[in-house]
């Protein structure tokens, strides 16, 4: 292949990347505009990770891609006004597996889905869908876990109000080794306001 098909297969892979999260935007813009705030910290706690180019792509791409699962929860819950009931909840909590099985239709993205899958999994084995704890789930499923939880905390929803950065930071703190994984975690606090400064 040469460097000109390389270029030209890259930008069609990108494409096919807006399309799909640009069709769970017409259903929920408050998931699309999370999930880009979430996919460039992700990127910007993988560089610092001194991760290598292609997994901090890796990451990156599966971070945008996270919520692509919540296509397949109903209007009713998925635009709810307000807090969601237990069996609510429960179809709620199947994103992850929805959104794993969209991208194993595809042989490019398959390989992003186990992030997608877990990146509500707990480092404490309390998350789910599966349970899996510590370095059992991704790096990328844990570098995600907290993006996804910062900009949860920091954006308004329609049962409450943001929460302060200094609060966030402390729910993080609170929750390193349980929520998140400490070491991760620590190096996100240790560089809060360059990662904070993406949503800024």
């Amino acid at each position: 292949m040469s460097s000109c098909d390389y270029c030209h297969d890259e930008i069609n892979y990108h494409e096919i990347i807006d399309c799909i999260t640009f069709a769970l935007d017409t259903r929920d813009p408050y998931t699309g505009g999370h999930s880009q705030r979430v996919s460039d910290m992700a990127l910007e706690v993988s560089k610092i990770l001194g991760l290598d180019e292609h997994l901090c792509e890796k990451i990156h791409i599966a971070a945008h891609l996270h919520d692509i699962g919540k296509i397949g929860v109903p209007d009713a819950v998925l635009k709810k006004q307000g807090k969601l009931d237990d069996e609510e909840w429960e179809y709620m909590k199947k994103h992850p597996e929805y959104g794993a099985n969209i991208l194993q239709k595809s042989h490019r993205l398959s390989e992003l889905s186990e992030i997608v899958l877990m990146h509500h999994e707990r480092y404490d084995g309390k998350g789910y869908p599966l349970g899996k704890s510590g370095e059992d789930i991704p790096l990328g499923a844990r570098i995600i876990a907290i993006c996804d939880s910062i900009d949860a905390m920091t954006s308004n929803r329609c049962y409450r109000k943001s929460l302060g950065f200094d609060v966030c930071y402390e729910e993080i703190e609170k929750n390193l080794g349980k929520m998140y994984d400490p070491k991760i975690g620590k190096i996100v606090l240790e560089n809060w306001d360059k990662i904070i400064a993406v949503l800024k």
